[in-house]
């Protein structure tokens, strides 16, 4: 397979790590050749600039030191670094488990005390003999062990998940329809293994999916769901720091059942909006779902199969305000579709709950810093959607309506609580912590 295929990619991130090396290359796989080739250090992930074409290989990866935005960059971590489960008698398991079964902690491979090892880091350099991490390097049938800090105790095994038996207390041939909205199954662990946190905890990780507030999501124990429109069902781990990760759950191989044929008119936000409209309210034709061109995006047929993305037809994927699309103008992003509605009654109901939104967004401006902004724009300069002040998904923060509550931090508008430049928001991408708000200078004509 691909190179690559071995690597978690991350758009937009940059890592700070002490031991790393710079090279030129032309373009991510050759950078991958790099790591892989990296005699240095352990090479756990790389860095990819695009602009410049520079090639970082780092000895960590995200989940051992700090990350912070960068809009140029991809990052890639070796997906064996991230698995905290072990593969048959995991002699490739190189996750960070350092204590034993009986909750000893694990003695350094590379000392010499309490125990004399056997097996050390010059002796056997492929096994992956760092630190005090749970390791296999003879290929022991128990799994993975480490010597101890217990003189009276000179080894133990550890208790890594086996990651074929992640689906803990799973149905036979539990699978998931679409994006697995719709998914009930009893999957407790992530992609890589670790134990999901209960929706009703907020440690280690404080969020806002709240049951109360979710009724309809099914947000039972610690089970895997998708209460956000996400690509596939999540949760948040127990792991501190890992704030949430993806489960493994396969899609189903059976087509999901037919909903009628949608809507043909603007129901609500128009989330079953299945009509043939490609035009947004200003008058821009729409781009192709498929299609990259001019704006590159997420929002695929082949990602997103139960959505509706059929041609350039004006949809709701996301959960927005109504129906829209990517535009074929290169400089707007996106844009809403005016959709007739259902019948007149839900018309007023509609053009009530709607206000905001017939503010166009370029008229909509700020003075000076925009400390005094009130206005409704939830949307980045790059176009992504913002995250709710009251909220702690994807981004926990301190930003909060009653720590600032001069500031009105109603909802998901654009503000500007701390004397920044200008307004800004958290965004809804959980790769992007922040950005600056698609608003202009009242007393200016150009874009900022």
């Amino acid at each position: 397979g691909d190179i690559l295929d071995d690597y978690l990619r991350t758009d937009g991130v940059w890592i700070l790590t002490r031991n790393k090396q710079f090279y030129k290359t032309n373009n991510e796989k050759e950078c991958a050749e790099k790591c892989e080739a990296e005699r240095n250090f352990t090479c756990r992930a790389f860095l990819f600039t695009r602009k410049k074409l520079q090639c970082l290989t780092l000895a960590e990866n995200a989940e051992m030191t700090v990350a912070f935005p960068s809009t140029d960059t991809v990052l890639y971590q070796k997906r064996i670094y991230l698995m905290e489960c072990k593969r048959g008698i995991g002699t490739d398991y190189r996750g960070t488990e350092a204590k034993t079964q009986r909750g000893f902690p694990c003695q350094k491979w590379a000392e010499k005390m309490p125990h004399k090892p056997k097996y050390t880091p010059e002796k056997y350099p492929n096994a992956g003999l760092e630190e005090n991490y749970c390791r296999n390097p003879d290929a022991d049938e128990r799994g993975p062990w480490c010597y101890t800090i217990d003189p009276a105790e000179r080894f133990d095994y550890c208790a890594i998940p086996e990651c074929e038996n992640q689906a803990l207390h799973t149905g036979e041939g539990e699978c998931m329809q679409c994006n697995g909205e719709d998914y009930h199954g009893e999957v407790s662990r992530t992609e890589s293994g670790l134990e999901c946190q209960r929706w009703d905890a907020q440690e280690p990780h404080m969020h806002g999916f709240i049951l109360k507030h979710y009724p309809e999501k099914d947000l039972k124990m610690n089970y895997c769901r998708n209460p956000d429109g996400e690509l596939r069902p999540w949760c948040f781990t127990t792991n501190p720091n890992k704030r949430w990760e993806y489960c493994n759950i396969p899609r189903c191989t059976t087509p999901p059942p037919v909903s009628g044929l949608g809507s043909q008119c603007l129901s609500g936000k128009g989330e079953d909006y299945r009509g043939r409209i490609a035009i947004t309210e200003s008058g821009n034709a729409c781009q192709h779902w498929n299609t990259q061109l001019p704006h590159k995006h997420g929002w695929t047929p082949d990602r997103y199969p139960c959505k509706g993305l059929q041609e350039n037809y004006c949809r709701n994927p996301d959960g927005e305000k109504k129906p829209w699309c990517y535009t074929t103008n290169s400089s707007i992003r996106w844009e809403y579709c005016t959709i007739p509605a259902c019948d007149r009654t839900e018309q007023g109901i509609a053009g009530m709950n709607n206000v905001p939104v017939q503010v166009p967004l370029t008229e909509e401006c700020y003075r000076g810093k925009g400390q005094s902004y009130r206005g409704t724009t939830s949307v980045t300069a790059s176009g992504k959607k913002c995250q709710a002040w009251s909220s702690m998904f994807p981004h926990s923060h301190i930003k909060t309506p009653d720590r600032f509550p001069d500031a009105d931090l109603r909802d998901n508008y654009c503000r500007n609580p701390d004397g920044d430049s200008r307004p800004w928001c958290f965004t809804t991408d959980p790769n992007t912590l922040w950005e600056y708000c698609n608003l202009k200078r009242c007393d200016d004509h150009t874009q900022e």
